[in-house]
């Protein structure tokens, strides 16, 4: 092979290998490409359910800073939506604590009980207390909401109902529970959307401490019976 040939071969070598470095380049830039697709497939979920809890956390915002504002034409409005919402948080909370807590130690496996006088006594507290104690600590950071909770039967007197919408309530809930009863009133200078949800009795410890309890004025509660009500305010 003479020096010409042995430049043309060298040249067609060069170019071979510039072709393949190219393909092969071509590869891995698909290659890339397919998995840049394939993560931004399997974020795209994720990034939905991101921008859904943005849209609910500015929607309650909204509806905290805005609160005479209507969930749409024949909605409830938003102060009962946030009602709704309050009670159902505050009662299932309740109900846990009540079944797994209180009835599991006390009436189970008889390991703890417990009274009225928990601190004094290391006992657990009673649900009507560990709920009045979230009550009181939710409103240290909201004024504009509260909640309280009463009975047509009150153990503690102070626990009786006081306003015409709180009298009226406790009979509408113990005659129809399933419906929770609402209104609008004034406290003091403040105006309020009040609504009042039946409060069951959700298991045998609810039943017991309100039968044997010697101040009760009733003593004969069944399991699912109506205690009283919860009663939540919205500031309007």
């Amino acid at each position: 092979m003479n020096a010409r040939e042995m430049t043309v071969s060298s040249e067609r070598e060069t170019v071979r290998s510039q072709h393949a470095t190219r393909d092969a380049g071509s590869g891995e830039a698909s290659a890339s490409a397919s998995s840049f697709r394939t993560r931004r497939r399997d974020e795209r979920p994720r990034a939905v359910a991101a921008l859904t809890g943005l849209g609910l956390a500015v929607a309650l915002a909204v509806s905290g800073c805005n609160s005479k504002a209507t969930a749409g034409a024949g909605g409830p409005s938003v102060e009962r939506r946030i009602a709704d919402a309050m009670y159902a948080v505050l009662s299932s909370d309740r109900a846990t604590y009540t079944r797994e807590v209180v009835d599991r130690l006390q009436n189970k496996e008889k390991v703890l009980t417990a009274g009225e006088h928990f601190r004094e006594e290391k006992l657990l507290p009673l649900p009507a207390q560990m709920l009045r104690m979230s009550a009181e600590e939710m409103r240290k950071k909201r004024h504009d909401y509260a909640v309280a909770l009463l009975s047509p039967w009150p153990i503690n007197r102070q626990n009786a109902a006081h306003t015409e919408i709180e009298k009226a309530a406790m009979d509408a809930i113990t005659k129809n529970p399933d419906q929770p009863y609402t209104g609008e009133e004034t406290l003091g200078k403040d105006r309020y959307f009040t609504a009042v949800y039946a409060d069951r009795a959700v298991s045998d410890a609810c039943v017991s401490c309100h039968n044997k309890h010697e101040e009760s004025p009733r003593h004969d509660f069944k399991l699912n019976d109506v205690l009283g009500g919860i009663v939540i305010r919205v500031a309007i």
